[in-house]
Order: C-alpha cells, then sequence, then structure tokens
C-alpha cells in the first residue's frame, strides 16, 4: 500500500512541469469552481482521501491539468487561492474556502425545501420557503415544520445545514414554548450556544443514540 506522500506525488507530479512537489504545488491554483456531490461519496484527486462531499476544483497553469480535490488539500499543501486577482493568505483562504461550503449548504438547504413544496401543497411550507430565500435561515417555528416534513416525506438533507435565527425575543419565546419533542427535532439544526439556550429554558437534550 503506497504512503500518504507518495499518492500524493503519484497524483500531481506527472500533471506539473516541477519535478519536486513545491515546485509542481507553485503551478497550480484553485479555480473557483466547486461541486456538491450531496452525499459523502467522493475522494479526493490529490491524496485520495474517500468519503467526500465537497470537490474544488484546481488548475496546472502550465499544463492546464485539473484536479478535483478536498478543501483540506488546498490548505495543507498551500495552492493558491486568489480573490480580485490578490493570492490570500493562509488565514483567507481558509475563510473564502468556508465561505464556499457555506454557501453550498445553502444551496443544498435550498433544494430540499423547493423539493418539498412541490411535494406538498402547504402554506406553511410555501411561506417557509419564501422566508429561507430572504433570510437565509429559519424560525424555531419554521425549522420544526420544514425538518418534521422532509423527514415525512423522505427528502434527502442535511439538518445541520439549516440556521435557526434566536437573536429575536418572539423567537426565544417560541423555542421555550415549544414541546420538547419539537425541541428535539431542530435540535441538529441548533448551534451549541443555541443549545445552551435551550437547556437553561428547561429543555433537555436528546438521548444519543
Amino acid at each position: 500500500m503506497s504512503t500518504y506522500p507518495q499518492r500524493v506525488r503519484d497524483n500531481i507530479l506527472p500533471l506539473s512541469v516541477g519535478s519536486t512537489l513545491p515546485e509542481a504545488f507553485e503551478e497550480w491554483s484553485f479555480t473557483e469552481r466547486t461541486e456538491d456531490h450531496e452525499q459523502p461519496i467522493e475522494t479526493c484527486q490529490l491524496c485520495e482521501q474517500e468519503a467526500l462531499r465537497y470537490h474544488f476544483e484546481i488548475r496546472n497553469s502550465l499544463t492546464n491539468k485539473i484536479l478535483w480535490v478536498g478543501s483540506q488539500c488546498i490548505l495543507k499543501f498551500g495552492l493558491s487561492v486568489f480573490e480580485s486577482g490578490r493570492r490570500l493568505s493562509e488565514s483567507d483562504t481558509k475563510k473564502k474556502l468556508e465561505r464556499l461550503m457555506q454557501q453550498m449548504r445553502l444551496e443544498s438547504c435550498m433544494r430540499a425545501l423547493e423539493k418539498l413544496a412541490i411535494a406538498e401543497k402547504n402554506k406553511i411550507l410555501s411561506n417557509a420557503l419564501l422566508y429561507y430565500r430572504k433570510n437565509k435561515y429559519l424560525s424555531p417555528k419554521f425549522a420544526f415544520v420544514v425538518l418534521w416534513r422532509l423527514r415525512s416525506n423522505k427528502i434527502d438533507h442535511s439538518p445541520s445545514f439549516f440556521k435557526i435565527n434566536l437573536k429575536r425575543d418572539k423567537y426565544q419565546n417560541d423555542l421555550r414554548g415549544m414541546s420538547l419533542g419539537h425541541v428535539h427535532t431542530i435540535w441538529p439544526a441548533l448551534s451549541s450556544s443555541q443549545r445552551d439556550m435551550a437547556i437553561r429554558m428547561g429543555h433537555s437534550a436528546p438521548n444519543a443514540a
């Protein structure tokens, strides 16, 4: 079985002009193209890590070859990422890749909501879709209906991708007044601080499966 460094060398050097990894890495940059495969089923074409959901395309500026890789390889090997013609620093690269993944998660949520709106002609769901399109988050009540109906209709989705707003007093009161079963339905979409808030309100965390 080949080692991790050997796999990287075998995958990138034949597509590059440089004869060493540092030389080769200088030739490659992120193209801005991404792909969400909806499930963690893909492999990084550079390091061969499996179970990737998100792919990022990198291109060699000298050979014009491309590879689809995971975000961690871009960071680990210092591959060039640009914004407005400027090469980003390591910290800015990390922030940009995270923004792109957040955008893909948002689009995944939108696709799931659109499928749900088609599956059920329901005014609450239609309003939830409009609300999410506008605000990029759901209220606790909308979140419960959406996650409940997505699960009931067996529509593929990732509950943790949905964001819930608890900044408004009304939304906090809605969460406080929710039944425990409803809170557990939206629990995967709550951030750690929001879960702490729910517990302070008297709710309990779901039992670990």
